[in-house]
């Protein structure tokens, strides 16, 4: 569950004349239904609002907390959030652009249901009039039909507009081709809308713009079958300045669950934002007031050397997901990775994750200094290892190797863990059995 403390202390930025205004500002709006319509809706009397999160994962990532921020704006502003797990579009997997997915079982999809509803609980306020309400599409969908289904809902779809929508057109274009399970997504999603607008009366659904699609069957489906106007947003793709998806990497995604992502490594990522994407990721992911956002892009362009806003979006990001206690145990890890702390202060579950994060090797207890630097490529050979040595360049739990014939006994941390390094800046784990 959610920390009412933390909460408490997130507010929208009182500068701008309502929400709309805001999120726009802070680049959350990448297309949308009727955007005066949504501007004087967002302003008016509360409403009902929904995203979706279908659990094909074990944990939510740094895509899906995009969605769930833009949740939390609205509810500061006094809209009523719904957060939808998929109990049943899980089962079946928004179709990717290139091949079918790898269907789960039913059981572990019911697990990772309970995963997923706790993730979106922890970021939302569940206490007011607007307190959050959690659904799964999976109690509307398991007690009906295939006739109920093909007769109730599916006689409102067009299969000429089906077939243009980006997901399906690219898998349709693919040596893959697609199955009409997953042809069959958007219609359970849009499902998942009409019911949404039929019990809750809710009126707004959010996702990501390459979800564009989905969204609108949700739209086009209330349109058709109740006569209703209802909106969506769909959010930009956060890719880097350098056009490569944001949240990946090489192919891994920055999950919220610690298990999977430790909160070191998850500070590290975000202080290692480059100068042209942390501003927008600032505004995005954080809720520091639009003053300090452009004092913070003023100290990028004037004194970029000294990476405060790289520092401060890391704080807030990984305080957010991980509680400032986790935050405060990366940051001393990475001091005392360089010398800068005392390893031994470190918990040792903070030590192993930051150790894991770099070239690393597992060795006995008596492993040769010099042996380890070149099992964890310090070194690229034991006669380059030696002459480090001897150079006094070498530190083992940040004390020098004072000879080429040390080993690694009596060096050890407890839970058997050690410190290599070469220089001021290049760094090795070393795990012993």
């Amino acid at each position: 569950m959610s920390d009412p403390a933390i909460l408490a202390q997130q507010s929208n930025d009182p500068s701008f004349d309502d929400v709309w205004e805001e999120i726009n500002w802070r680049g959350l709006v990448h297309v949308s239904t009727d955007a005066a319509e949504l501007k004087e809706l967002l302003s008016g009397d509360p409403i009902t609002y929904y995203c979706g999160f279908d659990p094909t994962a074990p944990s939510l990532h740094l895509g899906n907390l995009v969605q769930i921020l833009l949740l939390r704006r609205l509810q500061l502003a006094g809209h009523r959030p719904l957060g939808l797990v998929g109990g049943s579009t899980g089962l079946i997997g928004d179709p990717r652009p290139t091949a079918e997915r790898t269907l789960n079982t039913k059981d572990v999809v019911a697990e990772w249901v309970g995963y997923l509803q706790s993730q979106v609980a922890r970021f939302l306020s569940s206490e007011g009039d607007n307190a959050v309400t959690l659904v799964n599409n999976l109690d509307w969908t398991a007690p009906l039909s295939a006739i109920d289904f093909l007769r109730d809902i599916g006689k409102y779809y067009r299969v000429g507009t089906m077939l243009k929508k980006d997901a399906v057109s690219a898998r349709l274009n693919s040596d893959a081709g697609i199955s009409y399970t997953e042809f069959s997504y958007q219609i359970l999603q849009g499902m998942d809308y009409l019911e949404l607008f039929r019990s809750y009366d809710c009126v707004l659904q959010t996702g990501g713009s390459d979800q564009w699609g989905n969204l609108t069957s949700g739209t086009d489906l209330i349109h058709r079958a109740e006569g209703e106007s209802v909106h969506a947003i769909g959010t930009p793709l956060i890719t880097n300045s350098d056009g490569t998806k944001f949240g990946k990497s090489e192919g891994n995604a920055i999950w919220l669950d610690p298990a999977l992502t430790s909160p070191y490594a998850f500070y590290q990522f975000w202080v290692n934002t480059g100068d042209l994407d942390v501003i927008d990721r600032l505004k995005i992911f954080t809720f520091l007031p639009r003053i300090e956002i452009d004092r913070l892009e003023q100290a990028v362009a004037t004194e970029p050397f000294k990476r405060e806003a790289q520092r401060t979006l890391a704080w807030e990001v990984t305080s957010l997901v991980h509680g400032e206690g986790a935050t405060d145990a990366a940051i001393r890890a990475a001091g005392a990775l360089f010398g800068q702390g005392e390893l031994g202060d470190l918990d040792q579950a903070t030590l192993e994750a930051a150790l894991r994060e770099l070239p690393n090797t597992t060795t006995a207890p008596h492993a040769p200094v010099a042996q380890l630097l070149v099992d964890t490529a310090l070194s690229s050979s034991l006669s380059e290892a030696r002459r480090a040595i001897s150079q006094g360049g070498v530190y083992l739990n940040n004390v020098k190797v004072s000879s080429d014939e040390d080993t690694i006994e009596g060096s050890v941390l407890p839970g058997g863990f050690a410190v290599l390094r070469r220089g001021k800046k290049t760094l090795a784990g070393v795990f012993v059995e």
